[in-house]
């Protein structure tokens, strides 16, 4: 035993390897010296990494919100100067346009990417307007033929205004006149369109209105049957029953058919009444359309005996109307039905029938003092002006005015002696054709009329068109509170002195 640790003694090497004393391997100094700067550099680039994740990922998400609350504001100039112009480019012939225009906006709502009124004029108090007896937000209007077949209504009343009108609406189904029907004047900002008032029919649209009013019903806790239904178009929610949106009203347009007669008077009475019978139930204002100027034998309906006949039968199915709240009855005259025989017959049968109110205006087939002689259309123009077709643009605003001024003056007058008393409440009147602008809004009210309506000028001027009108309007109403004062300030100066 001795001799055997002797010879470990004797060689160290032997004693190192020996079993009982070896020990675990250590790492070597240098290892663990670049151990700790490895993790530490790790540990840095981690988290680096993720404070440019966070930096990058909120800079997205502001761009994305930023670029969403943009392109979804009526108030982006993007809708008139891109938007319009593209959707131009990618469709030559304008009606393509408008059904290009019409889809996309009923997929975007759809999609909650609509435009939208933002701005505080939205609910601006100074151009709350009282229209039977009740508040109505503004005095601006969509006109019927920019939505057809109410598709889009909400998507319309998102762009702000107070009425949006959808229609013309006939009896059956109807094709219209052959394409193409719409054709653009851009140098003028006008259109000329002999559309014929296509038309899926009354029944088609009484169950898109109907399918309207059970969602809303739905989403607002009240179910989807019928009976709910009934409980939202007799006011439980609190909205008008045709608009669903307080502070707004859903006029809806009717029409005869093309093959019914005009001078059959008892048909064309028949055709209005159904339109009236299946649609009056979803509508806070039906809308009697008799000037047209692309249906034969719509506009001899102006006359006093036949209109008062229509406009009765009218007024009787909307008074059956189901609903506790009856639709009010406006009727649509022609531009061109100017002579003074002619607007006092009109008059006349708007107080032996008992409808409530006037729209002074729709195209024009005439074609005198539309075109400036100083700055003349290009050739191709002057050519479409020729097109057969009701003409719509800025050139009509003269017009219009002095025709609401004219039928304003007519209905203040009053009604004869011999019409019953129930026919004898103030008659309203609104006004369309020609309006670009807020000035000219306010010249339109000033003349007698409630509200003031545009089509034209949203082809030309985008979604954002009724923002700007009423932003104008604004600012004239301001403009002229502001000159008052300082008149009244002058005159107590002047007094003083």
């Amino acid at each position: 035993m001795r001799q055997r640790y002797a010879r470990l003694l004797r060689s160290p090497q032997r004693l190192c390897n020996a079993p009982y004393l070896r020990s675990k391997p250590t790492a070597p100094k240098a290892q663990i010296t670049s151990f700790r700067p490895a993790s530490t550099t790790s540990y840095t680039r981690a988290i680096s990494s993720r404070v440019s994740n966070t930096v990058w990922g909120t800079s997205l998400l502001a761009l994305l919100t930023f670029t969403y609350l943009y392109i979804t504001d009526t108030r982006a100039s993007i809708h008139q100067w891109l938007v319009v112009p593209l959707v131009r480019y990618l469709n030559p012939d304008a009606e393509d346009a408008h059904h290009f225009g019409t889809k996309a906006l009923k997929r975007l709502y759809r999609l909650g990417l609509n435009p939208r009124e933002r701005t505080s004029s939205s609910t601006d108090p100074a151009l709350y307007t009282e229209l039977w007896g009740q508040s109505i937000d503004n005095p601006v209007g969509i006109s019927a033929g920019l939505d057809k077949l109410a598709e889009i209504p909400d998507a319309l009343f998102a762009l702000g205004p107070s009425i949006v009108e959808v229609g013309g609406c006939t009896p059956l189904p109807q094709e219209g006149n052959p394409r193409p029907r719409v054709f653009r004047l851009p140098s003028q900002n006008g259109l000329i369109n002999r559309y014929g008032l296509n038309s899926l029919g009354a029944d088609d649209m009484a169950k898109r209105l109907r399918e309207r009013v059970r969602l809303f019903a739905y989403r607002h806790g009240f179910g989807v049957d019928e009976a709910a239904e009934s409980l939202v178009l007799d006011g439980e929610a609190g909205v008008p029953p045709g608009s669903l949106t307080k502070g707004k009203l859903l006029m809806v347009q009717v029409a005869k058919n093309k093959d019914t007669q005009g001078d059959d008077i008892d048909a064309v009475r028949k055709d209005y009444v159904y339109c009236v019978e299946r649609l009056a139930r979803y509508a806070d204002v039906m809308v009697v359309n008799v000037s047209s100027p692309n249906t034969p034998g719509l506009r001899t309906l102006q006359n006093v005996e036949p209109l008062t006949w229509i406009l009765d039968g009218v007024v009787g199915a909307a008074k059956r109307c189901d609903r506790k709240q009856k639709p009010r009855i406006m009727v649509k005259v022609s531009p061109d039905e100017d002579t003074d025989e002619q607007i006092e017959g009109i008059v006349e049968a708007i107080w032996r029938s008992g409808v409530d109110g006037i729209i002074v205006g729709n195209t024009t087939n005439r074609r005198t003092e539309l075109i400036s002689t100083n700055s003349p259309p290009p050739v191709k123009e002057q050519r479409i002006m020729q097109e057969t077709g009701g003409y719509s643009g800025p050139q009509m605003f003269n017009r219009t005015l002095a025709l609401v001024k004219r039928y304003r003056r007519l209905l203040d007058q009053g009604p004869s002696p011999s019409i019953p008393r129930t026919n004898q409440e103030n008659k309203v009147l609104f006004a369309t054709g020609g309006i670009t602008n807020g000035h000219q809004v306010r010249e339109i009210l000033d003349a007698g009329a409630t509200i003031a309506q545009i089509y034209t000028t949203m082809v030309y001027g985008g979604s954002g068109t009724i923002t700007r009108l009423k932003r104008e309007l604004h600012q004239d109403l301001k403009g002229e509170r502001m000159h008052g004062h300082e008149k009244d300030l002058a005159s107590l100066v002047t007094t003083k002195e």
